[in-house]
Order: C-alpha cells, then sequence, then structure tokens
C-alpha cells in the first residue's frame, strides 16, 4: 500500500512541475519592473487561471497523499535490515583513569 502512495506522489510531482513549468510568467519580480513588459495578452488570463488552479489542486494532492501515507507506515519491529551504528560488536576498554589527555607522552623536540 505505501508503494502506492509513493507511485501517486511522483505521479502528482511531476504533474505539478509540468504546471508551473507551462505557465508563463505573470511579470511581476525585479525583471518585470525593469522591462516594463506585460503579459496580459489576449486568452493568456483563462489560460493562466487553469493553470494556477491545477499547480493548487496538484499541491494539496500531494499535501493529502503525504499525510495519508503515514497511516500506512508499518509499526512495530523494522525490517531484518539494522541501522549502520546501532551498536558496535564489541566494545572499546575504558581508560585505567582520568582524562585521555593525561595520558598522552610530551611532544618531541
Amino acid at each position: 500500500m505505501i508503494y502506492l502512495f509513493l507511485v501517486l506522489i511522483i505521479i502528482a510531482s511531476v504533474a505539478i512541475g509540468l504546471f508551473i513549468l507551462i505557465q508563463n510568467p505573470k511579470g511581476g519580480g525585479l525583471a518585470g519592473n525593469i522591462a516594463g513588459f506585460n503579459s496580459q495578452f489576449m486568452g493568456v488570463k483563462q489560460t493562466t487561471d487553469v493553470l494556477e488552479k491545477g499547480t493548487w489542486v496538484m499541491a494539496i494532492a500531494i499535501a493529502l497523499l503525504c499525510l495519508f501515507s503515514a497511516f500506512f507506515i508499518p509499526e512495530g519491529k523494522s525490517s531484518s535490515r539494522e541501522p549502520v551504528n546501532a551498536r558496535p560488536a564489541t566494545s572499546a576498554p575504558a581508560p585505567a583513569s582520568g582524562s585521555p589527555l593525561q595520558n598522552t607522552p610530551p611532544p618531541a623536540k
């Protein structure tokens, strides 16, 4: 079940990326103010509304899929794989006394 959510999240992420890349720039920001361009040509406003709504729908879908996928992550014991640095096989001996800096010889000249 978790793999289904993973595939759906990847598909929604690709779709939101396409929606963002297809959109025309709004002309705001630094580049629009300096150049003075206006991207509101005939029919562009309606297309941008559809693409903007699609972007919001995909963003909400990704957020909901991520939240709902947390319910399907199995709890309890982990898989047979153990963490890399979980516990060393053998323990190192404790220092004899004091800090390790006290047991170091003076530097040679």
